[in-house]
Order: structure tokens, then sequence, then C-alpha cells
């Protein structure tokens, strides 16, 4: 038996290739461009035979009869039995002009090929997109009652069916596969496409909020998925069928899944929170169609559409089909298939194999520099308090990977022995003293850097002071709120105010906010410490907005409990499990990698929401929590004895790792 394919070399194509090169004595002939030439040898090599039964002819899929030599076809002439037509654009964003080359003339074009040789049958890869956006039932036998095909991908993969239909004088039969997604039993994909674009907002979900918590998702209309090799099993099966011709076979799932069961069923294979709740998209069908042309038409809402399409991946087009309306019936397809032991395998079934490869090898971020030395490498990074703890163990960190690194603090004598460990390690710091809490030194070292390094790429505000006491134990003690205030607020923002200007100049740069997750959480006996770090959190959260435009990005890193030496008077945290100053170096090396605009813990996130939605419930969590931690013997004024803790406080205390009591 010989076969001519369109479209070999594609995901589909080199499939089915492979599945009719599997049957004894068969060859195939496949339609190559001469720039491609020399991916033939890995093609045979992925179907396991020689030149002989592989055979590439030489051609354009958008010239007349291929661009198939006269030699060619000669030779070509009454010796194929079957010609498949795979060759076609599959992609919801594609261009226009080149949609209706390919999938258009292209399929004149194969059609054209196909009767100048005489082959046997005429097999076209459809899709269901040649329905269009039908209202209903599609059955196999309607083409004629497509709807709603204005969408280019739509409209060509209507015409060029009709073409096939119309045009071609050989027998032929349609073969109208759903969405094509990965290998069942592999989970392999060569491309980002239809459920994969929500792969990426699942993930950040995952990242952010614990796999048992509710979230909500997106309800819309249908979706029908199938695996590859469903895809190229059913076609081999029936297209040996002598009763096909003229016929079209629906290659689709018969059940079929809503948009809202498919976003849950993939963020259940990811291990993501599951979707629980869902918001359906046919609510936003009351707004006219002129309405939402005319908001697009201001600027900043296209801004914003234009930037969350991008950060999700998702393709300009794609909200447009969250309400499909069509379900495919597929009566003629399981009939052509009985008994052959070919059937769609269940999506719930399969899914985590999309899932695990696309993850692997798919994710847009494994393609992206995100080392630290691609980052930070001859850029000046500056980290306060840099000489003991988080700050010192970030600027190990910044150092190793090439960065021009600033550390300063109040001692000397430390800033000293950080520089001669850096030294001993193979790299070097650069150490200024300066006290942030006092403007005019800020003012000075700010002065300073500007003269020296031309002010800074990446700053992180590190430096900071904490206090742990009730506020029942501070009524005469207002100093308290003043100095943690003037350095962990007032400093930060005086540092960061004066290097702006120069990062605005070079529109470029990032700042790093080392907060809490007391802020999230609302900790007692923190209140001096935690209305700091949330004055700096709002302050951070304007100034992202104003300088969005201008190519200066922030991070605010809601920190746990980190073991440093600002937590050592407490001696109550000796037994509690706390984060390394190194753990917390990766979290500040991934704020300037990724700049997010937060960095949490789930923890830190969970307590956030339960105070949004349940503030009562989470004042008597933390309340009990207050009660049963007490006031360090510091904090009393008491320099004798040692706080006991309750089997209940122990208990907790390992429950609730990293918050602040």
């Amino acid at each position: 038996m010989h076969y001519f394919v369109t479209g070999a070399t594609g995901f589909i194509g080199k499939r089915l290739v492979r599945k009719l090169l599997a049957r004894k004595g068969s060859v195939v002939h496949f339609l190559v461009r001469e720039d491609s030439l020399a991916k033939v040898a890995a093609l045979r090599e992925f179907w396991g035979v020689g030149p002989a039964r592989a055979v590439p002819v030489v051609g354009d899929l958008r010239q007349k009869r291929l661009g198939v030599s006269a030699a060619d076809l000669k030779a070509l002439k009454g010796q194929v039995d079957h010609v498949f037509h795979l060759a076609a654009v599959y992609d919801l964003g594609a261009d226009a002009q080149q949609q209706v080359e390919v999938n258009i003339e292209g399929t004149r074009n194969t059609v054209d090929f196909a009767q100048a040789i005489a082959a046997g049958h005429f097999h076209h890869v459809s899709s269901i997109a040649a329905a269009g956006l039908y209202e209903g039932v599609f059955r196999e036998d309607m083409f004629e009652e497509a709807e709603n095909t204005d969408h280019p991908y739509f409209m060509t993969k209507h015409e060029s069916e009709k073409i096939v239909r119309t045009a071609c004088r050989l027998p032929w039969t349609v073969y109208r596969p759903a969405m094509v997604v990965g290998d069942s039993r592999t989970g392999e994909m060569d491309k980002i496409d239809g459920p994969y674009y929500f792969f990426k907002l699942i993930q950040r979900l995952r990242r952010i909020l614990p796999p048992w918590m509710p979230s909500v998702g997106l309800e819309g209309g249908r979706i029908n998925i199938v695996p590859v090799d469903f895809v190229v099993d059913a076609l081999a099966a029936i297209s040996q069928r002598p009763d096909i011709a003229g016929r079209c076979f629906h290659l689709v799932d018969p059940v079929g899944y809503r948009v809202g069961d498919v976003l849950d069923i993939f963020s259940r294979a990811a291990h993501a929170p599951r979707m629980n709740l869902f918001v359906n998209a046919a609510l936003l069908g009351f707004i006219p169609k002129s309405v939402r042309k005319g908001l697009m038409a201001v600027a900043p809402v296209r801004r914003i559409r234009a930037a969350v399409m991008k950060d999700l991946g998702l393709p300009d087009d794609i909200l447009e089909f969250v309400n499909y309306p069509t379900r495919f019936d597929c009566r003629e397809t399981l009939a052509a298939l009985k008994g052959t032991g070919i059937a769609c395998p269940n999506l719930r079934d399969y899914a985590w194999r999309l899932w695990d490869y696309w993850e692997r090898h798919l994710d847009p971020d494994l393609h992206i520099d995100r080392s630290l030395r691609g980052t930070v490498a001859g850029k000046v990074v500056l980290v306060t308090g840099g000489s003991s703890g988080i700050g010192l163990a970030a600027a190990h960190r910044f150092a190793e990977a090439g960065a021009t690194t600033v550390i300063c603090g109040r001692d000397e004598a430390k800033l000293a022995e950080a520089r001669q460990a850096a030294q001993a390690k193979g790299h070097d710091f650069i150490t200024y003293p300066v006290d942030l809490s006092d403007m005019a030194d800020c003012d000075r070292f700010v002065q300073l850097l500007l003269d020296t390094h031309g002010g800074v790429d990446f700053l992180v505000n590190n430096a900071g002071r904490s206090i742990r006491r009730a506020i029942e134990a501070s009524f005469d003690r207002f100093h308290d709120l003043e100095r943690t205030m003037q350095l962990n607020y007032f400093g930060s923002l005086r540092l960061t105010l004066g290097l702006l200007p120069a990062m605005v100049a070079r529109r470029r740069g990032h700042v790093v906010n080392i907060s809490s997750i007391g802020v999230l959480t609302n900790a007692p006996r923190f209140s001096a410490y935690v209305a700091s770090k949330a004055a700096l959190d709002a302050w951070t959260r304007c100034a992202a907005s104003e300088f969005a435009d201008r190519g200066i990005t922030f991070t605010t890193i809601n920190m746990p409990l980190v073991r440093t030496p600002m937590i050592a008077p407490t001696g109550i945290y000796n037994n509690v499990p706390t984060l390394s100053p190194e753990d917390a170096a990766e979290m500040v090396v991934q704020a300037c990698i990724a700049r997010p605009v937060r960095i949490a813990t789930r923890l830190g996130i969970a307590g956030e929401v339960l105070h949004a939605l349940l503030p009562r419930v989470a004042q008597i969590v933390m309340n009990t929590s207050f009660r049963l931690f007490p006031d360090s013997s510091a904090a009393r004024g008491d320099k004798g004895g040692k706080p006991g803790l309750s089997p209940e406080a122990a208990a907790l205390q390992q429950m609730m790792r990293g918050i602040h009591f």
C-alpha cells in the first residue's frame, strides 16, 4: 500500500506516518520543503524505516499542485492508494492571511495534486472548528448548517472542507478531530494550545494557595478534548474501511466537558486548589457587543487587558470562545470503530500525564534565563542590614552571582567581618557604615552611592527593628513605636526616594522590601513592628502603581519567622520551627529574578484570607495564641526567670511554623 501525506512533520502527521508504516510492505511518500530536507534523516529514525519506505517529495503547500516537479508527478501517478492531507494552521492566534494561504489554498493545491496523480482516495483532516459557533448538537452529516464562522480559524477550516466536498473528484473522506492534546500514555505534546493556555494560571494558584483551599473557577461552554494517540489510531483504522467515501467522522470525546470541569480536572492533576465555585462567563453576555467594543477603545482598559493576557500567556481571542456553544455527535465514528478496541480515554485518567509533560518540557518559564547570575551579574545590588542574618546570606548569593554587592549597617566591626567572610569565599562586598534611622545620614549615604556607583540597580530594604511586646505592657513606651517606625518605615523610604530618580532616568530598577507575615495575620504582641511594616507595604503598593510604566518594579516579601539575631532576645523562639537565613535569602533571590508583586507563604495568605472573610474568627484564633504565649522576660522587664509553655502552647507553636506570636 502506498500513501502520500502532507503535514508528515507535524505533531499528528509524524505519528500517523509511523502508524501507516507499521503495516507490512507499506510505503509513505511525504511532502517536504527543500529547506527542510535536513530533517528527513531524523524523521526516518523516528519512524524506524529506511529510504525505500519513507520517500520525501520536495514541494510547497502554497504552490499549484504543491509545487511538485513534473518528474515526481509522473512517477507518483497511479501509484498512490491514499492521500492524507493534514498540513494546516492549527492556531487561533495565527495571522488571518497565513491561515487563508495554508488552510484554504493549501487544501485546493493538495486536491489538485491528488487528482493529477490519480490517487485512490483523499482523506482530509479538518477540525470541529468547521462547525463555527453552532448553537446545539452538530452531527457528522452536517456541514452547510455551520454558524458564526467569522473568526479566521473557523472560516478557513470551513472553506477548506468545502473545497474537498465540492471540488474533489476522487473518493473522499473528512475527519474532524476535536481539540488535540498530548499523548494519553506519555503526555507528549509539541506546543501550548487549547487547555494548556490555562496551565500557567493553575500553576500560580498552586504556588500561593494550599491544595485543600477551595478556589473560584470560570464556568462557560463545552470543550471537547482528545489525545493525539486516539486521533491517530482512529484515523488509521477508519481509513481502511471500504464504506467511507463521501462521509465525515467526528474524532471527539463522546463524553465532553464544560470549561469549568476541565479546569477542575487539571487543577486536581496539578495538585492545585480545586475549583469548587464557578463564575459563569455567560453572565457577561448581557453586555452588548457595542458596549464591550467601546470599552476596548479606552486606552487604560486595553492596557489592563493586554497586561493580564500577557502575564497569563493567553492569546487575545481565547476569551471569545469560553462560552463555546457546540456539542458534537459522533455516532458514525463509534460505529466505525466498533470491535477495533479504539476508544477515546477519559480525560480524568490521563490529565496528570499532560500536566507532568507540560511542566517538565513546555512551561514557558523553562526557556527563560531564571538564573541569579543572568539577573544581577554586572549590576549594582544594595542590601541594607547586610552585616548579619537575612541580609548577609542574600549578599553572599548576589556576590557569588557576579553582582557589585554593596552592604550597609551601623556596626563597622560587623561590616569588616562580613567583608572578610566574603573574601574567604572568593568574592567581595563593598561596605558602608550608615545609620538608616538618621535621616541626615541617609541623605549622605544616598549621595555617596550616586557619586561612587551611579545609583543601584537592585535595592533590598532589609534593615529593620522588631519589638515583641503586648500593648498593655507598652502604655508608657510610645518611644517603641517611634524608633520602630523611624527605621522600618522612614529609613527605608528616605533611602528609596533618594535612589529612585537615578532608576527612573535609566528606566530600570527593582526594589525589594522585606516585610512580615505579621502584616497578613495581624500578629499580636507585634503591633509596633507590624504597623511599621504595614505602612511600608502600603507605600510600596502606591509606588508600584505610579512607576509601572517607568521600568521600575517593586516586590514585597511577607517574610515568616527567620532565625536571626533580631529574634534572639525572645527565648520562646528557641523551640519554634523557623526558616534559616539561607532559606530567607532564597526568597530575596527569587524576588529579584521573577520580580513578583509579592512573595508570601501559604500560611500567611491563608491568614490574610481568613481575616478578610471571617475577621471575628481570625481575631479569636490570634487572641487564643496571644494568651497561650506570654511576653518574654525582656519585654516584661524581668531579667530573671523563663516563661513556661503549656502543652497546648507547645503543640500550637509546632503547627504554626513561621508565624509571629
